[in-house]
């Protein structure tokens, strides 16, 4: 039965198309019953893999029932036809997306990216403490609402994060999402903690936000994961970003998981706090700012400064369980993966 006709008996009246990914198309709706415009995720079980149809489609749509929060885009309905296709009815973005946004505006001010910050961080906490965890953090899921609000979205490479007999959230082997938002464990094919690995790919977005452009250029992964593991971050001198916003970032962006900020760490910042907004940035007394006597974000010699690269939209990496392996043999393996998507490793 045609998609249209479907929706239009459930009381949804087809709209444009919103965009389409590896998995599943987006269409926009009216919803008579809410008498509001909605957002609607497609996705076509016989076009899909055998693996996403039976590990990640299951997790997404359970996450998505469990979900509710102010910054977390709002799931209404979720039914699926007799044909195999799957619809999950949800918010719309009215105003796009974030990586739209900044290229159509630029760099946001930082009054601006601590408030959209802020209100991803809490929903980025607010899953954490249900244990789940997003994999695939990156602008283009981030929505903005009528009002430039965020509205964190697409679940597709979520789950429920079990645990050990002594409690604590084990490991993943799974490569998924963005290789430009990807920690630099997950591209080791290292068993990282899943939720350390959302902070790195928080703090890609937040170098995004403030920067308008990419902290690492991915196209060539190799080159990329050493400046990473060297923990180079380059921050453009005409941004005249404050030493806490750096700071903040600088220690997102931790190669070594151990020292990475965790999420409550990060909303304890001193950047985030409302009070520091009207506050010189020498004045780093509140919250938790790092105390060290010169910035440590500076280049070190020899560092490239081409090394950031401008904003385009970041395909998905199909998910892949990954065994541990040494780096040549797994940047290797990325490189392959990212190839058949058509992005370019050289």
């Amino acid at each position: 039965m045609d998609e249209d006709v479907v929706l239009r008996r459930r009381g949804y009246i087809m709209g444009v198309s919103l965009g389409e990914g590896s998995y599943a198309k987006v269409k926009s709706a009216y919803s008579e019953r809410l008498k509001i415009n909605v957002a609607i995720k497609i996705i076509d079980r016989k076009k899909v893999p055998n693996d996403f149809l039976e590990k990640f489609l299951p997790q997404e749509l359970r996450i998505l029932t469990i979900l509710n929060h102010g910054s977390v885009i709002k799931t209404y309905e979720i039914f699926e036809t007799i044909q195999g296709k799957i619809y999950i009815v949800m918010e719309l973005g009215a105003q796009g997306d974030l990586l739209e946004f900044i290229k159509t505006r630029g760099a946001l001010q930082e009054d601006d990216a601590r408030k959209k910050f802020h209100q991803l961080s809490s929903a980025i906490k607010y899953c954490h403490d249900l244990d789940i965890v997003h994999r695939d953090l990156k602008c283009e899921n981030l929505l903005l609402d009528k009002d430039f609000n965020i509205k964190l979205s697409d679940f597709g490479f979520s789950k429920c994060c079990s645990r050990d007999n002594n409690g604590r959230v084990t490991l993943s082997k799974t490569f998924c999402g963005s290789a430009a938002y990807a920690a630099p464990e997950v591209l080791q094919g290292i068993p990282y903690q899943p939720k350390v690995y959302d902070i790195w790919s928080l703090g890609v977005i937040l170098y995004i936000m403030v920067c308008g452009s990419m902290p690492y250029d991915d196209s060539n992964i190799k080159r990329m994961l050493r400046f990473q593991k060297e923990h180079r971050v380059n921050f453009p001198h005409c941004k005249h970003l404050t030493r806490e916003c750096k700071d903040l970032i600088y220690r997102i962006l931790q190669p070594d998981v151990d020292q990475r900020l965790h999420i409550d760490q990060i909303l304890r910042h001193c950047w985030l706090q409302p009070k520091m907004q009207d506050l010189s940035s020498a004045a780093t007394s509140e919250g938790e700012c790092s105390q060290r006597a010169e910035p440590s974000w500076m280049p070190k010699p020899g560092y490239d400064k081409k090394s950031t690269t401008k904003l385009e939209p970041q395909k998905e990496t199909p998910p892949k369980e990954q065994s541990e392996t040494n780096l040549e043999e797994h940047t290797m393996q990325v490189a392959k993966q990212l190839d058949v998507l058509g992005i370019s490793t050289q």
